[in-house]
């Protein structure tokens, strides 16, 4: 059974994704590329996220979306910044009722290189061996860090792993929880 899993590694600027077809052991690329924000205004920058992340789903239909949880670096502001645009992403799944799923970034790493300490580089080199189809050298490391997100989810799948960091799908949390959501 095919399975299109759209992995994200958000940022305030620079938004990676990755689009992969799983079907069996075998996982293929579909697509992968950044969403970059030039705008000088956070609120246009998140609205920009948000409109390129819509895009993208309501075209290519994903049934997941796995998403890298925030790294919670000593910058405070940085972490406030990627954690808004983590949460455009994930309303924008949500509103098309796209399962969301979060992994933690030492998870991801690990999941991919063997080990949760390696370097965006050494995640990018594991790919093309771990992808059916070639990827191109080309991409961002922003987008090979999306796209190994997406292995991430598919892999945790393949074994029959629940993924879990902190409330690991936001679908299931929020259906269980509409005391907690505005308006619910």
């Amino acid at each position: 059974m095919d399975t299109l899993i759209l992995g994200i590694d958000p940022g305030s600027r620079v938004t990676g994704y990755g689009l992969i077809r799983c079907f069996g052991a075998d996982h293929e690329l579909l697509d992968a590329g950044i969403w970059k924000s030039v705008e000088d205004d956070s609120a246009d920058r998140l609205k920009h996220i948000l409109q390129s992340a819509m895009s993208f789903m309501r075209l290519h239909q994903p049934e997941a979306m796995a998403i890298e949880a925030p790294f919670y670096g000593k910058n405070i502001q940085s972490t406030l910044k990627l954690g808004r645009a983590q949460g455009v992403v994930i309303a924008a799944a949500l509103q098309l009722d796209i399962p969301v799923f979060e992994y933690a970034p030492r998870r991801v790493k690990q999941a991919i290189t063997g080990n949760g300490n390696a370097g965006k580089e050494q995640v990018a080199a594991m790919l093309p061996i771990l992808l059916k189809n070639a990827i191109s050298s080309q991409l961002s490391l922003d987008a090979t860090d999306a796209v190994a997100v997406s292995l991430c989810h598919a892999f945790g799948l393949r074994k029959g792993v629940t993924p879990r960091t902190g409330p690991s799908n936001w679908s299931s949390f929020l259906k269980s929880n509409p005391h907690r959501v505005a308006g619910g």
